[in-house]
């Protein structure tokens, strides 16, 4: 079902944000995604050529890489700015190696924020961890052999995922089902 109907209105900015989730032949995970921001108007940039952005030209095209393991361990990221309203703003790429060793999980967010929040990363690439963390969960988890038991559907740990939203709460009818073990009832 759509939004309701809004009041009259302007489009002042557009942000698309495409994430894709790969399985390599090495056994490894790359997850990708691709921000870009538009504005339908030109507007003033002191450090572009020509001293403007045409309407509907890039603001921010950004992509960023992480290639993982099956238990979510980042082994390489790539974070490229094809891009940005300032010239300095790839060289704020360098800080994601900082995440290699880093495994995707709870507080995963917050994490990113410390290591490269603020004047240390870039803030429209640090946003886009979280999309392409999700995309990761969404890629991996189901192929995973393990994700409902091992061969006689018993698993020793309760998944990641239950509470991690309202449908997979523990004393929920998914949980019941799909792992009836950590059911917990109300």
């Amino acid at each position: 079902m759509p939004l309701s109907k809004s009041v009259r209105r302007k489009l002042m900015h557009t942000r698309v944000v495409t994430c894709h989730g790969y399985q390599r032949d090495d056994g490894l995970w790359d997850i990708e995604g691709h921000m870009v921001d538009t504005k339908p108007y030109a507007f003033n940039s002191i450090e572009r050529e020509g001293g403007f952005i045409d309407a509907n030209e890039a603001l921010h095209d950004m992509w960023v890489r992480l290639t993982l393991d099956g238990d979510y361990k980042i082994h390489a990221i790539e974070a490229v700015t094809d891009w940005a309203p300032f010239t300095g703003c790839p060289r704020a790429s360098a800080v994601f190696q900082g995440l290699v060793g880093v495994t995707i999980g709870n507080g995963w967010m917050r994490l990113i924020k410390e290591l490269m929040g603020g004047v240390r990363g870039c803030t429209h690439l640090t946003e886009l961890l979280g999309p392409v963390a999700t995309t990761a969960f969404q890629t991996i988890m189901s192929s995973n052999p393990g994700f409902y038991g091992d061969a006689a559907g018993v698993l020793t740990e309760p998944p990641p995922y239950i509470n991690s939203c309202h449908e997979l709460h523990e004393s929920g009818v998914i949980v019941k089902t799909l792992w009836p073990q950590f059911y917990r009832p109300v």
